[in-house]
């Protein structure tokens, strides 16, 4: 297998000859994301940026990446902290310039402190500057002053890039397919999660609270290496299964009551995203199985929907079909399928979209649409396939249908034969569910 590095190197590589695809070539430049403070004197841990990620796979804070295409040929080169023994007694390792460029395979590396000084120089006479706009504001900033330098040694014959293009537009269609890397990370954090819900299922009681779930969940992505959650984990019993994002998972569980958890775990800067509905005492009602079965049937009728050369939207009007018809089935929903979805009655009970992209950001980078027509599936996309259904009360629903929240979702390749589903170890049918729940 290719030596890791040399793996964002190629990417790297592939962005150059974007950049010179659109003209004479220019310069990429690139952040990481900064440290954030989370009280008086401590950070958040550090996570750097998804995009500087993507094409450096360099982890410290205070770093960027130019990438030069040039007359003379194409350059590498990275920013980053230097050594420094007392900070390294107090915060931990720093690669340094040296070592970052033979480690990370950039041509040079300097110290972040040389970036004011070296970036007029990279930038004088391009015809384009490829940068995040928008991203951070202190980089927007830079950037401003970057080009007011360049411009102010007009009269010693440099010019100042004529344009500049936000590079995400590039990188965003890039990240979008995953390459055998990526995937065997995306399957390994998927793996992880898929264990952390199932001891979730065998281990939840009634008269615990939802906290207390979601530190079986967090036990289970750190003892199998995950760095991190995805997301803030959702753990929402009863009524709360019917709040979309619901954040507190501070209830206690009832007996006879539904669980829905939507965690995942990100593993080496790779998200994972499953959901789980389970019946905290064990066992699904009537009223509940059948909510139930009919995502479940909408979760599959989904799956066989996503194959290369299928629209991404393709399987989001999969599930408000066969959840249409399941509502007038349940008596949720009055006339034939096309008048309820013509009228748009099925969502109140169904109102968000049946997946997303999923990659480095656990919402991935990637357009849905290309000049308003809806994306093409090809090999290498991973997308989650999530439909629900969310029964809150209300006088035209029957009373044993209240507070019914249910949300079926996995992880999904596309291959080149269809799909593979990378969470598909996660209990799903009703006697797999029930089975798992047995105490």
């Amino acid at each position: 297998m290719r030596n890791t590095h040399q793996l964002y190197r190629e990417r790297r590589n592939a962005l150059l000859r974007s950049m010179r695809e659109r003209g004479a070539g220019g310069l990429a430049l690139l952040p990481t994301a900064p440290e954030v403070a989370r009280n008086r004197d401590s950070l958040f841990p550090y996570r750097p940026d998804s995009y500087f990620h993507y094409l450096t796979g360099f982890p410290e804070p205070d770093a960027a990446m130019a990438l030069v295409a040039g007359p003379d040929g194409d350059r590498h080169v990275l920013f980053c902290r230097d050594k420094n023994e007392e900070r390294e007694i107090w915060d931990g390792f720093r690669y340094g310039p040296d070592a970052a460029r033979e480690i990370f395979g950039f041509d040079e590396a300097y110290p972040i402190s040389a970036l004011g000084e070296k970036l007029p120089e990279f930038a004088s006479d391009q015809p384009s500057l490829f940068t995040p706009l928008g991203l951070f504001e202190p980089w927007d900033r830079r950037i401003t002053q970057l080009l007011n330098d360049v411009r102010d040694r007009a009269r010693t014959g440099v010019s100042a890039p004529g344009e500049v293009v936000d590079v995400r537009v590039v990188l965003d269609a890039m990240r979008l397919v995953k390459d055998e890397h990526e995937i065997g990370l995306m399957r390994r954090a998927g793996a992880i999660s898929s264990g952390a819900h199932r001891r979730a299922m065998e281990r939840t009681r009634p008269g615990w609270f939802e906290y207390q779930v979601e530190a079986e969940l967090l036990h289970e992505f750190l003892r199998n290496g995950a760095q991190a959650v995805a997301y803030p984990s959702i753990v929402a019993s009863g009524p709360n299964a019917c709040v979309l994002h619901y954040r507190d998972n501070d209830r206690e569980l009832i007996d006879g009551e539904l669980l829905l958890i939507d965690a995942g775990c990100e593993y080496r800067g790779y998200a994972s995203d499953i959901t789980r509905t389970f019946p905290v005492g064990g066992s699904f009602s009537g009223p509940q199985k059948d909510v139930y079965e009919l995502v479940l049937a909408s979760q599959l009728a989904c799956l066989e929907a996503v194959r290369p050369g299928a629209a991404f939207n393709d399987y989001h009007r999969v599930a408000e079909r066969v959840l249409a018809q399941g509502y007038i089935d349940l008596g949720l929903c009055s006339g034939t399928v096309d008048e309820v979805l013509e009228n748009g009655s099925y969502k109140q009970f169904y109102m968000h979209r049946a997946g997303h992209w999923l990659g480095l950001d656990v919402h991935d980078a990637g357009l849905y649409q290309v000049h308003g027509v809806s994306q093409t599936l090809v090999p290498g996309m991973v997308l989650t396939v999530e439909p629900g259904t969310y029964i809150r009360p209300a006088d035209n629903v029957p009373e044993h249908f209240w507070n019914v929240g249910v949300r079926i979702e996995d992880d999904v390749l596309v291959t080149a034969t269809g799909h593979e589903n990378l969470t598909a170890a996660t209990p799903k049918t009703v006697a797999e569910v029930e089975a798992a729940c047995v105490r």
